[in-house]
């Protein structure tokens, strides 16, 4: 019965969290849970970034060089074969392997174009749902805390209310002091969510445009298929060009792969 009733005095001895409650009251515990939800997702999307995260390599680099040179003669599954665990772990680095394993084997070059598309798009998808839960917080927190200021301020009120406006500054004290808590608490919530929420935006951004511009080297420069088309082509006497016909081809030729992640 004794050590009970020591756990149970433990529990009820005011602490911190305990303090923040009374001054803040019932949208303080809101406060609280979103800010600690808001932490544990911040740290999961570090932990996943450093491993799942898009980014270029050395061996990238050198395998986008040799492609760019001659993609016949690339080999990107060697790049596969000799990867570490962080480098299997690298969605750029699949993606680059794929699609060019698919444009040496494939002619149809469309075809692997959609496929990198779809991929390129699920390569980012698992920071989104991260990224909008704290971009959920940083907005909802002030709206919180102005929640709290008009609870506030409603039992500041309701005490004037019950002394037939014979209130003193001690009895009104109480509501106010809830109301200018609970404001400042959404605000300390939001502002660092909100930086949070805008420099990982950012970071997406960037592993976007680095995805983007991988995938734009590869199209640009695809290897030849086999040699009958050119064979056939040498037999008949090609049709003289029209004006401008030679521009557009060489447009059409090299195609932009513009917001390969949607």
């Amino acid at each position: 019965m004794n050590a009970i009733s020591a756990a149970s005095d433990t529990m009820l001895t005011p602490g911190p969290l305990n303090q923040l409650v009374e001054m803040g009251g019932p949208v303080m515990i809101v406060l609280i849970a979103i800010a600690l939800i808001g932490v544990v997702t911040f740290i999961y999307l570090m932990l996943f970034g450093a491993f799942y995260a898009p980014r270029f390599s050395r061996s990238l680099r050198k395998l986008l060089g040799q492609w760019q040179q001659d993609p016949a003669k690339a080999r990107p599954e060697e790049v596969r074969r000799q990867s570490g665990f962080l480098s299997r772990t690298n969605p750029l680095m699949h993606l680059l392997v794929n699609t060019m394993s698919a444009c040496q084997r494939n002619p149809n070059i469309s075809a692997v174009r959609e496929t990198a598309v779809r991929d390129a798009q699920s390569s980012l998808e698992p920071f989104e749902a991260p990224l909008k839960i704290i971009e959920v917080i940083a907005a909802l927190a002030p709206l919180l805390g102005l929640l709290g200021t008009v609870m506030g301020m409603m039992d500041a009120f309701s005490a004037m209310a019950a002394a037939d406006g014979r209130a003193n500054a001690s009895q009104l004290s109480g509501g106010i002091y809830e109301a200018l808590t609970t404001t400042a608490a959404g605000l300390v919530v939001a502002i660092p969510f909100a930086a949070l929420a805008a420099w990982i935006e950012f970071r997406l951004r960037r592993i976007h445009k680095n995805i983007n511009s991988a995938l734009v080297s590869v199209f640009n420069v695809t290897p030849v298929a086999d040699d009958e088309p050119a064979q056939a082509d040498s037999r008949q006497q090609p049709e003289p060009a029209k004006a401008g016909e030679r521009d557009n081809y060489d447009i059409d030729s090299t195609p932009r792969y513009a917001h390969a992640a949607g």
